[in-house]
């Protein structure tokens, strides 16, 4: 398998998926694809059993993640990803950070379920645990003693949850990050690509940036500053403003104003982790 700087290329890895995503970014270019429902289509028939099988045997949890409410939160992982690659902010990584950026979409959903009318407010910390568990299969390194640590970290991880009310929903404590944080670089390195494709999907809702979307658990300020570095945030902010285009991109007033409150945010972000 082929690697770019020790990442695993993704479009290796899925050749017809990219080859999908680059379809779907030539038709709305043009303004051929301009509704939820032409894209749920396309998603539909892309996605055939043989081709859930696929992906269930590459990502564990692919088709349980796509059986939810006739299978919103996949066509919404494709809108992501065709959000992401024409974003001048993806355009700006390096080739490197562009790898990245398309293993952290892949999986920042993947063990979410969606229920109308109930808020998954754990899903970004569970998908962060299955993240864990399948990065190794495509060829990315891992530490020592590997295999004798996951299953303890991603129970913790799992269990990070605090139900502030005593009952209903829970919602991700932000007081064991630290904790996952660090058993994150004692899985795969500080920093290395694993490591930062992990943490992405662990804080990819972790932000307020989005006064119309209700963050489960945001950072404080301090938080940011001591869990945020100048590695992560490129693709953090790529994901996030990726992930917005996800739901809005065929609604062009909600579209801007989400990208005008996503950019103000990060704004304030980048100047508090520059100092």
């Amino acid at each position: 398998m082929n690697n770019t700087d020790g990442v695993p290329v993704f479009e290796d890895c899925f050749p017809d998926l990219n080859q999908f995503i680059a379809e779907l970014v030539e038709a709305y270019a043009p303004g051929q694809l301009t509704l939820w429902d032409d894209l749920d289509k396309k998603v539909k028939a892309f996605f055939t059993p043989e081709r859930m099988e696929q992906m269930e045997s590459q990502v564990p949890g692919w088709k349980k993640m796509a059986s939810y409410s006739d299978g919103i939160t996949l066509v919404h992982v494709m809108c992501v990803f065709l959000g992401l690659v024409m974003l001048p902010e993806f355009r700006a990584l390096t080739l490197q950070q562009k790898q990245l950026a398309k293993w952290i979409v892949l999986f920042h959903d993947v063990d979410k379920f969606h229920i109308r009318g109930k808020k998954d407010t754990m899903h970004a910390f569970r998908s962060g645990v299955e993240t864990t568990k399948a990065l190794p299969r495509f060829g990315f390194p891992t530490r020592p003693h590997f295999h004798e640590r996951i299953s303890y970290w991603g129970e913790y991880t799992s269990q990070a949850y605090t139900l502030p009310d005593g009952e209903g929903t829970p919602k991700p404590d932000n007081r064991k990050l630290p904790g996952i944080l660090i058993g994150i670089d004692n899985l795969f390195g500080k920093d290395t690509p694993a490591a930062l494709i992990t943490k992405t999907v662990l804080l990819h809702i972790s932000l307020h940036i989005d006064p119309f979307y209700p963050t489960p658990s945001t950072l404080t300020d301090e938080e940011i500053k001591r869990y945020i570095n100048h590695n992560l945030f490129p693709l953090l902010k790529a994901m996030m403003l990726a992930d917005n285009e996800g739901w809005s991109l065929f609604d062009s007033e909600t579209r801007a104003q989400r990208g005008r409150d996503a950019m103000q945010a990060f704004e304030k972000i980048e100047g508090m982790i520059s100092k």
